[in-house]
């Protein structure tokens, strides 16, 4: 558990969040903040129709309140809420919070140092604003799409960690904390428009600005990173794991070569591009002689840039990870990532309680801000709050 010592040491101890629940990137986005100390409250929809709260595995270190935004004394609870908080995190389609006269106009009026982040797929201008959209196609709109997938193959994108969670949930986390910084010297909020596709297409800068080096003169699944290298491909090995090579410097790959036990004069020159496919499978061939842990024997002690493609499971068992901490297990036993990066003096703690339970923290959230309890009853009476019972959830 995190001690309060611990949170009051973090990065952004102090900082108040108000997460209006969603989907995917907007959680991670909140949950970063948590991570990292901040008092992020999540706010829920009433549980009848809380789907999407319900759905959130990213709540770590976040309370819930539940709150009807729909009727007139929901809305008037969110921008009192505003008033004493440090960031939103909107995740709508635009124009959802102007109608519930929520917009940033409104709240930025009400307290001027509000950081008021809106993080949605397409932005909040264009064509496609108030267009619907996943993950693939956010990553089809930035160009990154297309560069993704092998030879003679369709495109494909790799889940929904691209443009949901790196371009979405990470870069307005950015966004927030840099505005955050900026605050700190003005005194003035300010609105973020984090959109997916232009987060995702600035996460390929090195892509776009590395057109002309070389990089990508091929088409796609034949070029160096794109799996069109010998030496920068995943292997399957006699016991149907995997290992991945990334031997892309000559001193590397040399070493690959040995562990591999072939002789580099006998072979084609590293960079022959005609001769890839005929070393693909030779290398293809090699490894599949052996099992994982074989080839992990063999290449640990080596700076061939081979590594095992490990599981969920393996990857938080494997020595490496474990000796560093990179994984941690909260309450449950449920094992998930630990925050990054590691800050020397004020690392993130993380919270190994459960997640919370929606409307769960609703009263105290409340009280905190400044409602009385007899505020508290009124808004509960009116159907605009939820107030759970958390022994009937135990």
């Amino acid at each position: 558990r995190r001690s309060p010592a611990a949170a009051a040491a973090m990065a952004l101890s102090g900082v108040r969040v108000l997460e209006l629940a969603g989907l995917a990137p907007a959680p991670l986005c909140g949950m970063i903040l948590a991570d990292f100390g901040a008092q992020v409250v999540r706010v829920d929809r009433l549980s009848q129709s809380a789907v999407t709260s319900a759905a959130d595995v990213q709540a770590r270190g976040k309370r819930s309140l539940a709150l009807d935004l729909k009727r007139q004394q929901g809305a008037a609870v969110l921008r009192r809420l505003c008033r004493g908080a440090d960031v939103l995190i909107e995740p709508f389609r635009h124009g959802v919070m102007e109608r519930l006269g929520l917009g940033p106009e409104v709240l930025l009026q009400e307290n001027p140092r509000l950081i008021y982040a809106r993080l949605t797929g397409f932005g909040q201008t264009g064509k496609y604003a108030q267009s619907a959209g996943h993950d693939i196609n956010y990553l089809a709109l930035s160009g990154v799409l297309s560069k993704l997938g092998r030879k003679n193959e369709n495109p494909y994108a790799p889940v929904n960690l691209l443009a949901d969670f790196a371009g979405g949930g990470v870069m307005c986390a950015l966004g927030i904390v840099t505005a955050l910084f900026e605050r700190s010297r003005s005194g003035r909020g300010q609105v973020i428009d984090a959109s997916m596709v232009e987060g995702v297409a600035y996460l390929s800068s090195f892509l776009w600005k590395s057109q002309k080096v070389g990089l990508w003169n091929q088409p796609r699944g034949e070029n160096l990173l794109d799996s069109g290298a010998p030496f920068y491909e995943v292997y399957r090995t006699s016991d149907g794991k995997f290992m991945a090579v990334g031997a892309i410097e000559p001193k590397f790959y040399n070493q690959l070569i040995k562990g591999l036990g072939l002789n580099l004069d006998e072979l084609p020159g590293q960079m022959s591009l005609g001769h890839w496919p005929e070393m693909k499978k030779k290398f293809a061939s090699i490894f599949a002689q052996k099992t994982q842990a074989e080839w992990c024997s063999i290449f640990d002690s080596t700076d061939a840039c081979v590594t095992p493609v490990l599981s969920f499971d393996d990857a938080a068992s494997h020595l490496h990870n474990k000796e560093r901490g990179s994984f941690i297990t909260n309450d449950l036993g449920e094992i998930s990532p630990r925050p990054a990066p590691v800050l020397s003096r004020t690392p993130a703690v993380p919270s190994c309680t459960r997640e919370p339970f929606i409307g769960e923290h609703t009263e105290e959230i409340l009280l905190e801000y400044g409602f009385t309890k007899q505020e508290i009853a009124k808004l509960c009476s009116d159907k605009a709050i939820e107030l759970r019972n958390l022994k009937a959830n135990l």
